[in-house]
């Protein structure tokens, strides 16, 4: 058994995994070794895994800062849809409405993650967008046949850069019903780095998570990044699990 050390990159953000690997595990996949390349985005786009939720906070935290948008937008009884499919059309006319107001004001164009929930017949979206038009901007433009579809509200995203993680844990919690995201192409997509095997030893990562000396051990190891939480977990079979999230130093 051996300590192997992944690291995903997405824009300022970082994630990194240090865990035990098996002799077993690694001749099951003899001869993929990874190098640097793009993380591939969930089947389907649900929100019903651990790595589609994870994927979606690495997108929104290398794309979205302070300032920038949290739109909720529900439906008014006769608005509802009566499908999946016709309210993500009504998500996707408003988000074309908003970047055709975007193009008229020659802000920089929309970037965006849009998660829709279906709750029996209930339906709402959560947009975390670029900044460039006002709150009541956007909230004005949930509108159809000239009538508001229902309830807009615009928040700014927070300056705590938690903030974003928070936000995300919240509208991909799981839900009595189901979610399904998309977003704008025109993000950066995390990018997944070389593994490194046997950086650091399986004594070494059991010492410093029993010392809680993981930001302290952890500081020099990573520089120009900013330890913002991490996760340790141990596991029977394997030993001690990290989980590590930072940011390029400002």
């Amino acid at each position: 058994m051996f300590i192997r050390e992944k690291k995903i990159d997405c824009g300022n953000y970082r994630e990194v995994d240090i865990i035990p690997r098996t002799d077993d595990a690694e001749r099951a996949v003899k001869g993929k070794r990874r190098k640097r390349q793009r993380v591939s985005s969930p089947k389907q786009n649900a929100l019903n895994e651990k790595n589609a939720r994870r994927y979606l906070v690495q997108l929104a935290n290398g794309n979205f800062k302070k300032g920038d948008i949290h739109l909720s937008l529900t439906y008014k009884d006769k608005y509802i849809p009566e499908s999946p499919e016709e309210a993500e059309r009504e998500a996707r006319n408003f988000l074309r409405r908003v970047a055709y107001r975007r193009r008229k004001k020659g802000v920089e164009p929309l970037k965006y993650i849009l998660v829709t929930e279906y709750n029996g017949g209930r339906v709402h979206h959560h947009i975390i967008m670029n900044s460039g038009l006002s709150r009541d901007e956007l909230e004005g433009l949930w509108v159809k046949n000239k009538e508001s579809i229902g309830y807009a509200n615009a928040d700014r995203l927070q300056p705590d850069k938690e903030g974003i993680i928070a936000l995300c844990r919240y509208i991909t919690k799981d839900p009595k019903g189901k979610k399904r995201w998309s977003s704008s192409r025109n993000l950066k997509r995390p990018v997944a780095l070389p593994n490194a095997d046997h950086k650091y030893s399986k004594r070494q990562i059991e010492r410093v998570i029993r010392e809680d000396r993981v930001e302290e051990y952890f500081k020099d190891r990573y520089k120009g990044y900013e330890l913002a939480s991490y996760k340790a977990e141990y596991y029977e079979e394997t030993g001690w699990h990290l989980y590590m999230r930072m940011w390029k130093e400002e």
